[in-house]
């Protein structure tokens, strides 16, 4: 589950937590370093990034996809990891996973383009639901090696030379492994083409990306074994990628205006998560691009020089006020940096009119009113709150904002209400048991006392399931 922090902010960190860790034998990307993504093969949690902007940019690129996949709204969820590393996979659960490291290092808004189209091609392969199944092959074959093994030692009392009898047969298995995911690596390559062609972009993003890590791969895996890996050598899928552009050509062109968007994007993600060096050295003073400008303006900020965020920020306005992002980040400085709660209220008011569909801004405005805590305020807050849960209600924050606005405003059953929400999506048992119970004596019949009562029966099997375990 997902918990966000405290504040509203245009972009939220958030550690993902119980239920959510993925087994690295159930991934497939684009890993080109050759290895299965790090933080899942240890068994860390992750953390997720939700901001607005981002994934406005990335609809824009995985929706065409999509569709030209025939993969209805909705089949895959997106969500963005904050990793450095240049990555992308896609889980069980149609789920597709983006690092910030592939956002913040690729070159331009094609290579991004290149490897969620390869991303979709492992969803409409179906090369995730097919690992399980390959997984327990190999090793019903690797135990069968051994069980052999053991055999022909106690038969022929010749130990050592049937041990290595057996991890030869294990190795035999693991190739035939190896060999099902390269295969699977190539169907995703192809129909990456496929679907760039469709939707008339052009496929050498992709081929890009990896060439620029030819020389990280080679340095990593000089002396490894080509056949001992989950993914094809850089080079072989250079090839074959090649080998397809030359024979299909590469005509097309991204939407003009995604090249800026992409640039943005970047320099958000670096302003808000890399230390000020890293800023510094991605986007020197000399460089006065509106974007190197938007990652200087968030690292002041992040620094405590709120008015030179602002003053930033409000040229970056003028020269496109049309941006809800700009107008979103200027009231979170205003908000998170200053305090200065009423003043952060305009422009936040200004990004939701501008972007009227993007929850997490509503869900940014809401928080700003219910901070005001003045009874017509606190009303605006709940709307806005409800606004945002009507288009995504997984956010907890938005649902911690209405139960915070309606305990104020006296409406204790809808406060407990949602408060039990916001509990169950952060898997707080406790808290969704109490307040769900709270809802439940305080509402009257209806729809709400009902999704009080789910709440509570959720809570309640839930923890007889973790008391089994």
């Amino acid at each position: 589950m997902v918990r966000l922090i405290a504040h509203a902010r245009s972009l939220l960190v958030a550690p993902f937590g119980r239920g959510a860790r993925l087994a690295a034998a159930f991934m497939a990307g684009l890993a080109l370093s050759g290895a299965i993504q790090p933080a899942a093969a240890q068994g860390r949690s992750f953390t997720i990034i939700r901001d607005a902007e981002t994934e406005s940019l990335l609809r824009s690129i995985y929706g065409p996809l999509f569709a030209a996949a025939g993969l209805s709204r909705g089949f895959v969820r997106v969500t963005i990891i904050r990793d450095r590393s240049i990555n992308a996979f896609v889980t069980t659960g149609n789920r597709m996973f983006i690092h910030t490291g592939l956002l913040m290092q690729a070159t331009s808004v094609e290579e991004v383009a290149g490897v969620l189209a390869h991303e979709t091609g492992h969803v409409v392969g179906g090369h995730i639901a097919r690992l399980p199944e390959e997984l327990r092959n190999a090793m019903i074959r690797s135990v069968a090696a051994m069980l052999i093994g053991a055999a022909a030692a106690v038969a022929t009392g010749q130990g050592q030379a049937a041990g290595v009898g057996a991890l030869a047969g294990q190795s035999v298995a693991m190739r035939e492994f190896f060999s099902f995911t390269r295969t699977q690596e190539n169907a995703a390559d192809l129909t990456a083409v496929n679907l760039l062609q469709r939707v008339g972009w052009p496929v050498d993003g992709l081929v890009q990306l990896m060439e620029r890590l030819l020389a990280q791969e080679m340095m990593i895996a000089d002396r490894q074994d080509p056949y001992m890996r989950t993914h094809p050598l850089t080079r072989d899928r250079i090839d074959y990628l090649k080998g397809q552009i030359a024979a299909r050509g590469s005509d097309g062109a991204l939407p003009p205006q995604m090249e800026p968007q992409f640039a943005m994007v970047r320099a958000k993600l670096y302003g808000f998560l890399e230390p000020g060096a890293s800023v510094q050295r991605a986007f020197p003073p000399s460089d006065t691009s509106e974007a190197a400008r938007y990652a200087r303006a968030i690292q002041s900020f992040r620094l405590g020089r709120v008015d030179d965020a602002v003053a930033e920020l409000d040229r970056l306005i003028a020269a496109r006020p049309s941006s809800p992002w700009l107008h979103e980040v200027k009231g979170q400085i205003l908000f998170e940096g200053a305090g200065r709660v009423r003043e952060a209220v305009a422009p936040y008011r200004e990004a939701v009119r501008l972007a009227p569909a993007e929850p997490l801004i509503r869900a940014g405005l809401a928080r700003v009113l219910s901070t005001l805590d003045e009874p017509a305020q606190l009303r605006a807050a709940a709307t806005e709150a409800e606004a945002a849960l009507r288009q995504d209600r997984t956010l907890a924050l938005a649902w911690n904002t209405l139960g915070m606005a309606r305990g104020r405003l006296g409406e204790e059953g809808l406060a407990a209400l949602a408060l039990a929400e916001e509990a169950a999506l952060v898997g707080d048992l406790l808290t969704q048991r109490q307040m769900a119970q709270r809802a439940e004596r305080l509402l009257p019949a209806g729809p709400s006392k009902l999704r009080a009562q789910d709440l509570l029966n959720a809570a309640q099997i839930e923890r007889e399931e973790r008391r089994r375990r």
